[in-house]
C-alpha cells in the first residue's frame, strides 16, 4: 500500500493555529502535566504508601531520567516508519503506565510505572518537533515552536491547580486516572488530527550502525550541537530554578507558600509572553538575528545577580527581577535555537529531534542534581548555576552561528 504523500517545508503558513500544530502542542504538554500535576499529592501519597517524602520525590527523578533516556529511541524509529506509529506505541505505553501508577501498591511499583510513563510520554516531545521541521523551516518553524512554548509555559501553572482540584473530590489515584484518560484523548487527536509527514517508501532501512552513524554525524555537526546546547544550557538553568527556588524563596527569604505560587506563575507568564513576542518578531527577522541578541539577556540578569549574591548584598527584589529576566528570555531562545538546530536535518529530523531532547533533558537533570548537592544557606549556589548555564548558552549560540556561516 503506498505511503501518504509527505508534507514539505513551507515558506509561509497563513493559518496561525492549524490543527496539526495544536495536536503537536498538546503532545508537548505531556511532560509538564506528568511532572507537576501530582506534586500537590506528595504528602497524601507518602501517607498512603507508608514512605517518607524523600522516597516519593524519587518517583519524580525516575520520571525525569526516563524522559531524558527515552527520546533517543523514538527518533530513528520515526524517520524509518513515520511519525504516527511511534506516537501510537508511546501514547499507549504512557496510558497503561499511568493506569499502573494509579494502582501501584508500593512506592517501588510506583517508581517503575513512572519510568515507563516517561518512556512512553517522551514520544510526544520528539515527534512534535520533528513534525514542525517536516512542515516548516526558518522563521515559520520558529513561530511554530513559539506556539509550543506557549503550552510549555501554561502547563506548569495549570497542572498543580488541576491536581489540587482533583484532590478536593478524590484521592491521589484519581490524578493518574486523569492522565490515563489524557492518553486516550491524545491517541484520538493524533489519529484524526495529524497527517503523516514522512514518505516511508523512500526512507532508508533501519540498521543499528546507520542509527549510530547518524547520531555520530549530528554530534560532529557544530551547528546542530551549538544550537541544541544553546537551548539546553539555558533550559538547564530553568530546571535549577524549579528545583532550588522553593528552598531559596520560602526558607531563606520567608515568602509564604501561596505567594511563592504567585511568583512562579508570574515567571511562567513572562516566558509565555516572550514566546508570543518572538512569534511576532519572526515576521520581520530571522531566528539567527533574534537569537544573537536575546542570548545576552539571561547572561546580563543572572551574572549580575550572582555577583551581588557573592558580595553578600542580594535583596529579594533584585533576586525576583533576576529570575523573571532569565526565565522570560527562554520564550525567545528556546524556539529559535530549536528551529536552527533542526533546520538542515531533512530526512533525519526525528533522529535530530530525539538527540536534541536527550541532550537538553540530560543537562536539566544534571542541573537539578547540582542544586541538591550545593544548596546551602544562601541563594548563591542557585544563581551561580543559572549564571553558568546562561554563559554556556551564549557561547554555544556563538558556535552555532559560526558553523552556519
Amino acid at each position: 500500500m503506498p505511503s501518504p504523500a509527505p508534507h514539505t517545508p513551507a515558506s509561509h503558513n497563513p493559518q496561525r493555529f492549524p490543527t496539526w500544530l495544536l495536536v503537536c502542542s498538546a503532545l508537548i504538554a505531556i511532560g509538564p502535566l506528568s511532572i507537576d500535576m501530582y506534586l500537590p499529592a506528595f504528602p497524601a501519597m507518602g501517607t498512603a504508601l507508608g514512605v517518607t517524602p524523600g522516597q516519593i520525590e524519587l518517583t519524580l527523578g525516575a520520571f525525569l531520567i526516563g524522559l531524558a533516556a527515552g527520546q533517543a529511541f523514538y527518533g530513528p524509529i520515526s524517520d524509518r516508519f513515520g511519525r504516527k506509529p511511534p506516537l501510537y506505541f508511546g501514547l499507549t505505553l504512557y496510558g497503561l503506565a499511568s493506569l499502573g501508577c494509579a494502582l501501584a501498591p508500593t512506592v517501588e511499583w510506583l517508581m517503575m510505572f513512572r519510568t515507563l510513563q516517561a518512556l512512553g510520554g517522551c514520544v510526544g516531545m520528539v515527534i512534535s518537533r520533528a513534525v514542525v521541521r517536516d512542515r516548516l523551516d526558518g522563521p515559520d518553524a520558529a513561530r511554530a515552536f513559539s506556539t509550543q512554548m506557549l503550552v510549555m509555559g501554561m502547563a506548569p501553572i495549570l497542572a498543580p491547580l488541576l491536581g489540587s482540584a482533583i484532590l478536593t473530590v478524590a484521592d491521589w489515584h484519581a490524578i493518574f486516572f486523569v492522565l490515563t484518560g489524557l492518553s486516550i484523548v491524545l491517541l484520538l487527536a493524533v489519529h484524526y488530527g495529524l497527517d503523516e509527514t514522512v514518505d516511508t517508501a523512500k526512507a532508508p532501512r533501519l540498521h543499528l550502525m546507520r542509527v549510530l552513524r547518524s547520531y555520530g554525524e549530528l554530534l560532529r555537526s557544530p551547528q546542530f550541537v551549538g544550537y541544541s546546547l544553546c537551548a539546553g544550557c539555558v533550559q538547564a538553568g530553568m530546571f535549577a530554578y524549579i528545583a532550588g527556588s522553593p528552598f531559596v524563596l520560602i526558607k531563606l527569604y520567608d515568602i509564604p507558600p501561596h505567594w511563592f505560587s504567585v511568583v512562579f506563575g508570574l515567571n511562567a507568564f513572562g516566558l509565555i509572553a516572550m514566546s508570543q513576542v518572538n512569534s511576532v518578531l519572526m515576521r520581520r527577522h530571522t531566528p539567527e538575528a533574534v537569537l544573537r541578541i536575546v542570548t545576552r539577556v539571561p547572561v546580563l540578569f543572572s551574572v549580575t545577580v550572582a555577583l551581588i549574591a557573592a558580595a553578600g548584598h542580594l535583596s529579594l527584589p533584585v533576586l525576583l527581577l533576576g529570575f523573571f529576566g532569565y526565565l522570560a528570555s527562554l520564550g525567545c531562545i528556546m524556539p529559535n535555537a530549536s528551529a536552527l538546530a533542526l533546520s538542515r536535518q531533512g530526512h533525519r529530523a526525528g533522529t535530530a529531534s530525539a538527540l536534541m531532547g536527550t541532550l537538553q533533558f540530560s543537562l536539566g537533570t544534571l542541573a537539578g542534581i547540582a542544586i541538591g548537592l550545593l544548596s546551602g544557606k544562601s541563594a548563591l549556589p542557585l544563581v551561580g548555576i543559572m549564571a553558568t548555564c546562561s554563559v554556556a548558552s551564549f557561547l554555544m549560540g556563538m558556535i552555532g552561528r559560526r558553523a552556519t556561516r
